[in-house]
């Protein structure tokens, strides 16, 4: 089995994978200050309530964009799983050529996620990764990154207005029943979730446009689902493409 690992900047999510099959998945709070017997410690209770043992594992498979935790979770796959795990990184097989203008500055995750979309949907493609940060990703018709746009994700975007506003309070990012709102928690759900809707409309039109084409555009990340029914412009919704991705680039890399 192989142990898929996506540190990300809100949450750690962890995959299992028998052959091409996922198993199993669990998502943990990403903290800098735990150390790697605790996350070793939880790993295992995890993989033993799914019923895997702790020598289950043939191999792991990291990416991060929180550099100070790779160490941490590089000791954990050694000292509590007996593995050496891929680290994706400069220098890592993805069969992905990257035409960015500095490709060492292409996060791990964008480069995971573009690998997998490219084997699952084809090309060309816009990927929408709605997590922390709200990111884009284009990929042309010969199956090339060229770049994409980053904007602040739906919670921090919300979390900074309703720190810098003195009236208005925090409320639940979800649908509100129309776009008037008529009352204050109605209206905030309507501006950020709405007005996400339209971001993600806007660039993916304009990435359509520079791509030449139509591109198939697939979403990914904990507010995918929450924006992708609300517009047409999303043809597929992968919660999992990070860990697929994960998984395609440790085969990619082993013999």
């Amino acid at each position: 089995m192989l142990l898929a690992i996506d540190v990300g900047n809100t949450s750690v999510t962890v995959g299992a994978f028998e052959g091409e099959t996922l198993r199993a998945k669990w998502r943990l709070a990403t903290d800098a200050r735990k150390l790697p017997d605790e996350y070793g410690t939880l790993f295992l209770s995890l993989a033993e309530h799914h019923g895997i043992p702790a020598g289950g594992f043939s191999g792991a498979a990291i990416c991060s964009v929180v550099p100070e935790l790779e160490a941490t979770f590089v000791e954990v796959c050694e000292r509590f799983f007996s593995v050496k795990p891929l680290l994706v990184e400069a220098g890592v097989r993805t069969g992905l050529r990257i035409l960015y203008d500095s490709p060492r500055d292409v996060g791990a995750d964008r480069v995971v996620d573009a690998v997998a979309a490219i084997h699952l949907y084809g090309k060309p493609l816009v990927i929408v990764d709605l997590g922390t940060a709200t990111v884009f990703d284009a990929i042309n018709h010969e199956g090339d990154y060229l770049g994409g746009a980053i904007a602040p994700g739906l919670a921090i975007a919300a979390e900074a207005l309703f720190s810098r506003a003195a009236k208005l309070y925090r409320v639940e990012l979800v649908r509100p029943p129309e776009a008037i709102g008529r009352n204050t928690v109605l209206a905030l759900q309507a501006g950020v979730v709405f007005g996400y809707v339209g971001l993600v409309e806007g660039l993916v039109a304009r990435f359509q446009r520079e791509l030449g084409g139509k591109a198939k555009v697939v979403a990914t990340g904990g507010y995918a689902d929450l924006v992708a029914g609300e517009t047409s412009v999303i043809d597929y919704v992968n919660p999992d493409l990070t860990l697929i991705g994960l998984r395609l680039i440790y085969d990619m890399n082993q013999g």
